[in-house]
């Protein structure tokens, strides 16, 4: 199923949530893009993690996608809900391959299930040998064009945050994560056999990854439900930061299938907010998810 309208900012089950989490459930963990950080997910971890363990987990491990899931897989909690951006979105893909019944529920935001073709893997090769060669900044900016963001007063101050924190991060990396996406493989069947809540979250005018690729991973899953943001391009976290914590609220907050149909049985946040329902408990009042980095 399909909903492209904007975020609200807020959802109806915010001290759901609360209660469930004193019950062991599972924690949100977050994965940022190529050479990203927690940075990107700053607005997200502010609003969400005053109700639910909340993690960035950096993408680390080797110079293969499949290498950096068994990298996290060795250091995240037993059972979590997944949230992927860009790369992270690919890692995410992975780990939900390799270990399925560990993901609760996915999230997967400007990214793609699609390999590279051999001529978009070719392309990697000069980047590598400028990030080698002391140009790490000036590849950055290729890989993350201004145009790749949609157009606000806030949308260089993003890109050169972006940029100086790749530079931080340094070259090694960049070109173990480079070849790491330059070699990975396509994850359609991971995608079809998850039957976990699922959000597909797009930027109206991301050019990296467009909305038809979002639309094409939505149609994939049994329980995908799209999201689009206007006013935002690839890193809509930053560009619109309440849309995307409103929507991800409700994602977290979403009752999962029945236990008999569900790819994984263990208890979350869903399942919580479920039993609650089926008891009577009357309707909680709304969170406000305000967007901590807004001045006034």
């Amino acid at each position: 199923m399909a909903d492209q309208q904007g975020g609200a900012g807020q959802t109806n089950s915010a001290r759901t949530a609360e209660r469930a989490g004193g019950q062991g459930i599972a924690p949100l963990v977050m994965l940022p893009g190529l050479m990203g950080t927690a940075e990107v997910f700053v607005p997200q971890l502010r609003a969400l993690s005053g109700v639910m363990p909340t993690m960035v987990a950096p993408l680390l491990g080797g110079d293969r996608i499949e290498r950096i899931a068994d990298h996290l897989l060795t250091q995240l909690p037993a059972r979590f809900a997944l949230a992927g951006l860009s790369m992270g979105g690919i890692v995410a893909m992975e780990i939900l391959r390799r270990a399925p019944e560990r993901v609760s529920r996915l999230c997967l935001m400007s990214t793609s299930p699609l390999p590279d073709t051999p001529t978009q893997a070719a392309e990697w090769e000069p980047l590598i040998i400028a990030a080698r060669s002391g140009r790490l900044e000036d590849v950055l900016r290729s890989c993350l064009p201004v145009d790749c963001l949609a157009p606000s007063p806030q949308r260089l101050d993003i890109l050169n945050m972006i940029y100086q924190q790749g530079c931080t991060l340094g070259s090694e990396l960049f070109v173990a994560q480079a070849r790491a996406l330059q070699r990975r493989t396509d994850q359609q069947a991971a995608l079809r056999r998850f039957k976990g809540p699922t959000l597909i979250l797009c930027g109206a005018q991301d050019r990296l990854t467009p909305l038809k690729r979002h639309e094409f991973m939505a149609a994939l899953m049994p329980n995908a439900r799209l999201r689009v943001i206007e006013g935002a391009g690839h890193l809509p976290t930053l560009e619109q930061p309440d849309q995307v914590t409103g929507a991800m609220a409700e994602w977290l907050a979403e009752v999962a299938p029945r236990q008999d149909e569900r790819s994984d049985p263990a208890p979350d946040i869903a399942s919580a907010a479920a039993g609650e329902a089926q008891s009577s408990v009357p309707p909680l009042p709304p969170l406000t998810l305000t967007n901590p980095l807004k001045t006034n």
